[in-house]
């Protein structure tokens, strides 16, 4: 948020010459975003990915030799061959028709949830009065647990795919409202002060102050909300599901194959990590003009 101070900074001392000589104050020059030195000693960016896979085939090769050595059941723990090996004899279209289903869901669920979440945490975090009437129902909603929901939403919506929507957007709305409500309610107040001393109206007070202090809050939630999309996906296709991953693990269990159960639980976890991988990415993006701390380069980073 460097380029911001520095902006409402530069703002200020302009303005104290021409208010004592009673002069106008000259138009606002544009801010201009100083790009950062490079890091020195950073990592190259495949160090991360391969550090990344380390663990899980360290855990995938340990659970290999203990079911093959006969350490545990492979009723109960198939090895990873027999999981891939079920990936393999559902066919490729029968695998992508089901993450297909399941995507679908959690993209429809995850836009409707996140978007009510951003308007009604941005009306929270910037009006006391609406944070009094609102706020207290909504965190008692937030403690109610996922498959409380399942009755409720079958009375109300049937069993077609608007209640599984339902249950996603629940499951995304509270991460991303408490995320944009408390980034808005701790934007620092002399922020909000240096701005108001520049006259801003309240949309450039919103868009050039507010929000790029409370992106990083946002942002946070998002990628919570996401995560929270997918796992509130599998309790939503529980309610009589004939497509998606949440329809092969119940499948899975109610045929006895710990195999095909696993399989649905690798690919939930391979979607969540490149959706999260991309919502990431836009962080990044979005949040370049953080100077924050890089334990790799000992220092600031972009």
């Amino acid at each position: 948020m460097s380029y911001l101070t520095d902006w409402l900074d530069i703002e200020v001392m302009s303005e104290i010459p021409a208010a004592r000589a009673g002069h106008v104050r000259p138009p606002m020059p544009v801010a201009k975003q100083v790009p950062s030195p490079p890091r020195v000693g950073a990592a190259p960016p495949w160090r991360g990915v391969w550090l990344g896979a380390l663990l899980p085939l360290a855990v995938l090769a340990s659970a290999e030799i203990a079911a093959r050595l006969g350490w545990v059941s492979t009723t109960l723990l198939p090895p990873p061959s027999d999981v891939a090996r079920a990936l393999f004899e559902l066919g490729w279209r029968t695998v992508a028709t089901h993450v297909a289903a399941s995507s679908a869901r959690v993209a429809a669920g995850f836009a409707l949830g996140a978007g009510l979440a951003v308007a009604i945490g941005s009306l929270v975090g910037l009006s006391r009065m609406a944070r009094l009437l609102l706020d207290p129902g909504l965190q008692a909603l937030r403690a109610i647990p996922s498959l409380a929901w399942v009755p409720l939403l079958l009375l109300w919506l049937g069993i077609d795919e608007a209640p599984k929507i339902a249950m996603i957007a629940i499951g995304a709305f509270f991460p991303v409202y408490m995320g944009v409500a408390s980034g808005l309610r701790d934007v620092d107040r002399k922020l909000v002060e240096v701005a108001r001393m520049m006259r801003l109206s309240s949309f450039a007070l919103v868009w050039r102050v507010l929000l790029p202090a409370a992106l990083p809050s946002v942002m946070t939630g998002l990628r919570n909300g996401l995560g929270l999309a997918w796992m509130f996906m599998v309790a939503a296709e529980l309610i009589a599901a004939t497509r998606g991953l949440g329809y092969l693990l119940t499948d899975g269990r109610e045929t006895g194959r710990a195999d095909l159960v696993l399989a649905a639980i690798v690919l939930l976890a391979i979607l969540g990590k490149f959706s999260d991988t991309g919502m990431a990415r836009l962080e990044r993006r979005l949040l370049a003009w953080r100077d924050t701390f890089d334990p790799e380069a000992g220092g600031p980073s972009p």
